[in-house]
């Protein structure tokens, strides 16, 4: 029997994935083999001896002690891509909203006082504080083309939009989805000098801190319009204000408030609703508890932040998976243990991500603990796990 701790309430999509027989789930539970969340904070949990694997329902990790389950060989997963359209749709929410100057016009209506021929002549004199314009034509940047990135900007193109991107470390599988008409900027500030708006969709380290600051808004078009969904922090609040008062920047939305920001008339914050849907929390359970699943039943890794990818198909024998750190003659140590045991590898893989490295062996008789032991005892191996009919 598996044990699933949750630390933040888990959508029931994600949680029917564990079948009850094999699995059993509970915001409070002793020795959990896995650990599902959402934006709880672990950096300060003391991790549990028998964790074997961490699930973020979402994208994001900064709240993960990544590091720290690395060194222990405890695989992160998360769910890249599934909150992606519910992200995308708020993009261009934000885009409209500013354009359309929606906010403002709403807080004026709302604020509006008398009898209701009063608010008539009150509306028509008043309308034209709120004169907007429209998105064809006009060129949107994308900053990281992932999952989300790609998706507004093929939703930009369908509006009418010009759309260049950028980033240098766009994936082959991304590329293949991304409308060919998207031009690509050669840098952040080439992509910068030519958007009327600009959209961020990339992790917060040290390399995107503040990437949107006095420098930048300076060689940015007067009347700009910046979104950001990605993460506080990418954008410099102080600096931004600062353009948002002078008329340099038109408008910011973010979904990210702060006392500064709020302040701003022309500064629009959402209480952080980027994958605040229904659909979005369902998809990144679901993908995610897959995850997990796989892997403490099979050893298998896919949309790991902290191992590789690796997949083998079962043999039907016993199944060993190895965390070591990745350093030479790993695997020929580890063959030569199942080898002094009398056992024949059936199958065989090994990858390797930075400094650690993954292996899958099936052998086609039961596994001693003593080989298990000795495999353990390895200088650098950081788990150890039988899996199939041997666990």
């Amino acid at each position: 029997m598996y044990k699933i701790l949750t630390l933040n309430n888990i959508s029931v999509a994600g949680l029917e994935r564990f079948p009850r027989d094999r699995y059993e789930i509970a915001s409070e539970i002793l020795n959990p083999d896995a650990i599902l969340l959402r934006s709880a904070a672990m950096h300060e949990m003391d991790i549990p001896a028998s964790l074997k694997a961490v699930g973020r329902a979402g994208a994001g990790v900064n709240n993960i002690p990544v590091v720290k389950l690395s060194a222990m060989g405890i695989p992160v997963f998360n769910a890249p891509g599934a909150n992606a359209n519910a992200v995308k749709e708020l993009v261009l929410t934000g885009m409209l909203l500013a354009a359309r100057n929606v906010c403002q016009a709403w807080s004026y209506a709302n604020g509006l006082q008398g009898d209701d021929q009063d608010i008539h002549r009150a509306v028509e004199a008043g309308k034209k504080q709120y004169v907007g314009f429209e998105l064809p034509g006009r060129v949107l940047g994308v900053i990281g083309l992932g999952a989300v990135g790609v998706q507004v900007a093929n939703a930009a193109l369908a509006l009418g939009m010009k759309v260049i991107g950028y980033d240098p470390d766009i994936s082959v599988k991304r590329a293949w989805q991304m409308s060919s008409e998207v031009q690509q900027a050669m840098s952040i500030d080439d992509l910068l000098v030519r958007a009327d708006f600009v959209t961020f969709h990339v992790p917060l380290i040290d390399a995107t801190r503040h990437l949107i600051n006095v420098d930048r808004l300076r060689i940015m078009k007067t009347g700009v319009v910046v979104l950001n969904f990605a993460r506080h922090g990418i954008v410099d609040d102080e600096a931004m204000v600062a353009a948002l008062d002078s008329g340099k920047v038109y408008a910011y939305v973010c979904d990210f408030p702060t006392n500064l920001l709020k302040q701003q008339p022309r500064a629009i914050t959402l209480p952080h609703l980027g994958a605040s849907t229904r659909e979005a929390e369902d998809n990144s359970a679901v993908m995610v508890a897959d995850q997990v699943r796989d892997f403490l039943e099979q050893g298998s890794v896919t949309n790991s932040v902290n191992f590789p990818d690796v997949m083998m198909p079962s043999n039907g024998g016993c199944r060993l998976s190895v965390v070591n750190e990745n350093v030479p003659n790993m695997l020929g140590q580890i063959s030569t243990k199942l080898a002094n045991a009398g056992l024949n590898i059936v199958d065989m893989i090994n990858r390797s991500n930075g400094n650690l490295a993954y292996t899958l062996v099936d052998v086609d008789t039961e596994i001693p603990l003593t080989a298990v032991d000795e495999i353990a005892s390895i200088q650098g191996v950081l788990n150890v796990r039988m899996l199939g009919r041997c666990n």
